[in-house]
């Protein structure tokens, strides 16, 4: 077992491109090389993966692209998850459940890196906190992972602060991953962004946009958040999904936001608010817009 403390250097691109659904983008391999120098040019060099995306898909499509443009894999970090068995056509489990066995990790792990046509993976999520996760156990398969040259890096996402800090003991973790937007709060308050605030470790945040509930949602959240978002993008002359990234931005945690959209102009969106910072006041306003009332 690692008793190491110090997390291994790691450094990922302040924009992460998100590939949940590369499957669903419709783009043959050549489009798929062209979008991911796009990419590259815009600054994000970081490239999020899952073993489950596109129903275990998604990795394939990317790794087709890097087989064909072998040189583009020494420009990107490459970043996957596992630990869901997802019940599918292709895995016809009796129930979707979460495995973090040294069989099954290693297992996806080998696979993820037959997909992605890589020797290493420069960084692998535990997916969600599998509730009967050996932590000692799992560290020692991290471990061996990492001795075989096969993961470089490791980290978490979906945790709470208690499962990172069980895991971490174990074994240095260098992110967690988690939902955090406008229109998602909790992590604001559970302890996850203070835990990686205390350690030094940059998050990672999923579904900065809220799952297009920002644009397109008529709940009452939704309709809150975006009547006072407009105005303020309009002053600042951004996009409305600009200021969604800006506003994760600006949490001192120093959040490296994913971005899910297959449109250069949605990336382009992500990266611009890298030169936007809000003041205290523009930013509680959005949370009051959230919670629905003002801070207490």
């Amino acid at each position: 077992m690692s008793t190491s403390r110090a997390a291994p250097s790691l450094e990922l691109s302040p924009v992460v491109a998100g590939l949940w659904r590369l499957t669903e983008w419709d783009l043959d391999v050549r489009a798929r090389i062209r979008w991911i120098e796009q990419a590259l040019a815009l600054g994000i060099t970081t490239f999020d993966h899952a073993d489950i995306y596109g129903d275990y898909r998604a990795e394939s499509l990317f790794g087709e692209a890097l087989q064909a443009a072998p040189a583009l894999r020494e420009r990107m970090q490459l970043v996957s998850k596992c630990g869901i068995r997802l019940r599918s056509t292709q895995r016809p489990y009796r129930v979707k459940h979460y495995d973090t066995s040294a069989a099954y990790v290693r297992a996806q792990v080998e696979q993820s890196l037959r997909d992605l046509r890589t020797e290493q993976l420069d960084l692998l999520l535990i997916h969600r906190p599998d509730y009967l996760m050996d932590a000692a156990a799992l560290a020692e398969t991290f471990a061996a992972l990492t001795r075989e040259g096969k993961v470089a890096h490791w980290g978490v996402s979906n945790h709470s602060a208690s499962q990172f800090a069980l895991l971490h003991q174990h074994h240095p973790l260098v992110t967690h991953q988690l939902e955090l937007s406008s229109l998602a709060l909790h992590a604001l308050d559970d302890g996850t962004l203070d835990q990686a605030q205390a350690l030094g470790l940059r998050p990672m945040v999923w579904s900065p946009l809220g799952g297009g509930r920002l644009f397109h949602g008529d709940d009452a959240q939704a309709l809150r958040v975006r009547e006072t978002m407009t105005p303020i993008a309009a002053r600042l002359g951004i996009s409305l999904a600009t200021l969604a990234y800006a506003w994760i931005l600006r949490h001192p945690s120093r959040p490296h936001p994913i971005t899910g959209s297959g449109r250069i102009a949605g990336l382009r969106e992500a990266v611009a608010a890298l030169d936007v910072t809000l003041d205290a006041e523009d930013w509680y306003a959005i949370w009051t817009a959230s919670k629905g009332h003002p801070v207490p």
